[in-house]
């Protein structure tokens, strides 16, 4: 009996250190909208995004050399899917994101950048043929009648006199990017391609795409980074937001199974609200409450794997 002491012990080690990662990555994906609230006045949303991309790429770049066949047969036999990736997922959810926070909250931009899983699964209904469950249809009813509550602040009057706030707005734009780029994101182009350099790759396009509008912000003056706050800040979304988040995501994954790890990004609305209010000073109102309520009960209706007999 006591020799099976220390392989009952490697084994619960072997699970606690993916479940705490798993825990925090959550924590690390909310961080972006937070440092992007904070560093947007010092330095400009394009020029954030680039810069953001670019030292991802860089920071990546040795996992392109290890995966270099694959790469280069992707990259010359595939441009305009992973150009579009790096347009979706970097550019829209980069810079669209980061130019969105001038005008609403990350509070806000949280809540709704949240419905991303409900937008997924209408877009493979729509152009996939998913199959659709009643639960489903009953979730992405709900997640979406919690946006509604989030940008209207909750006054249904706010309809009749169109007083939308165009950072929600860019935000229901940016969420839809993110699932259309999770769709393409899977399939048989990228299916030979290591998830690294997947990454690394779709970075790089992000980059490159953002580059011409980072120099036109440049050229006209726009806000550059000089100020500590502001490389603390880009440093922060790099390095949190971007690098151990992403490679947080892809080892929980590995160790305990995509329907697990998914679980866990129903954190993302109480850990990016929290964050809000607690760093930014952001207030948290009733609107907002019920809005939070909402949409997690939506994703958990929709998304929640299916029972096994």
């Amino acid at each position: 009996m006591p020799a099976a002491a220390p392989s009952d012990a490697k084994r619960s080690l072997s699970r606690f250190i993916p479940l705490t990662v798993m825990l925090l990555t959550p924590l690390f994906f909310s961080s972006n909208l937070i440092f992007g609230r904070s560093t947007i006045p010092e330095v400009a949303p394009f020029t954030l995004a680039f810069l953001r991309w670019s030292a991802a790429a860089l920071v990546l770049s040795p996992f392109l050399w290890t995966a270099r066949h694959r790469v280069r047969f992707y990259l010359s036999n595939h441009p305009l899917h992973w150009l579009i990736l790096g347009f979706l997922g970097m550019w829209i959810c980069g810079a669209g994101v980061y130019y969105a926070l001038r005008f609403t909250t990350a509070t806000n931009g949280t809540l709704i950048y949240t419905t991303s899983p409900l937008m997924i699964i209408l877009i493979e209904r729509i152009f996939s043929g998913r199959a659709t469950s009643l639960r489903e249809i009953a979730g992405i009813v709900v997640g979406f009648l919690g946006v509604t509550i989030i940008v209207l602040k909750g006054d249904v009057g706010a309809i009749a006199s169109t007083s939308f706030n165009l950072g929600d707005l860019m935000f229901i734009a940016a969420a839809l990017s993110w699932a259309a780029y999770s769709v393409l994101l899977k399939g048989p182009r990228t299916a030979g391609m290591p998830v690294s350099a997947l990454f690394a790759t779709v970075a790089l396009s992000g980059a490159i795409l953002l580059a011409p509008f980072a120099l036109w912000e440049f050229l006209s003056g726009a806000p550059m980074p000089h100020s500590w706050s502001a490389w603390g800040g880009i440093a922060g979304i790099v390095v949190f937001s971007s690098l151990l988040a992403f490679s947080g995501y892809q080892y929980g994954i590995a160790r305990l199974g995509a329907s697990t790890a998914s679980v866990f990004m129903y954190l993302l609305p109480p850990y990016g609200v929290g964050l809000a209010v607690l760093v930014l000073g952001e207030p948290f109102e009733t609107h907002h409450a019920i809005g939070i309520i909402t949409v997690l009960a939506g994703l958990v209706l929709a998304t929640a794997p299916k029972r096994r007999s």
